[in-house]
């Protein structure tokens, strides 16, 4: 009897599962930090939408006022004021397209560690098909040898018993 089959590449083979998980893990915290970029987006268009607002609100109520006329230092308090928020929404525009750089950058990321999953699992699955063929191969080979020892061992029965007569 044959000791049983056993595939030289098993500890490659596992070594390659393993990164795989560890890959997993990997894609798994991009897409969180995807998400946390995301959440800050959001979070920084709702308060560039504040400031905006507020600088309209301003821009009315100084229109409205010039309307009533006011006095003309009334007038320079506002447009310096209206100045002053409407530096304070360019600012705010940057950090929307500070924070929209940020999620492409984590978004890239994210493709990166998808692709290197996809090829990590490419290389398990390589691995997993040459191991089923081998095992085949391995397996007809071992019944070859058998058969030839089946053969061996009857042909000496037979001429064992056909000396005896």
């Amino acid at each position: 009897m044959q000791p049983p089959i056993v595939y030289p590449l098993d500890k490659v083979l596992e070594i390659k599962e393993n990164r795989v998980k560890e890959q997993e893990k990997v894609v798994a915290q991009k897409q969180r930090e995807l998400a946390l970029e995301e959440e800050k987006l959001v979070k920084a268009e709702e308060a560039r939408r504040q400031v905006q607002k507020h600088y309209d609100d301003k821009l009315a109520q100084m229109r409205y006022k010039m309307d009533t006329e006011t006095t003309s230092i009334e007038m320079q308090q506002m447009r310096v004021y209206l100045k002053l928020v409407r530096e304070r929404l360019i600012a705010e525009d940057k950090k929307v397209e500070a924070q929209k750089a940020q999620v492409e950058l984590a978004k890239k990321n994210l493709e990166v560690a998808l692709g290197e999953l996809r090829r990590k699992r490419q290389e398990v699955d390589k691995l997993q098909v040459h191991k089923k063929d081998w095992l085949r191969e391995m397996e007809r080979e071992q019944e070859r040898v058998e058969g030839i020892e089946q053969d061996e061992m009857g042909s000496l029965i037979f001429l064992g018993r056909h000396h005896r007569s």
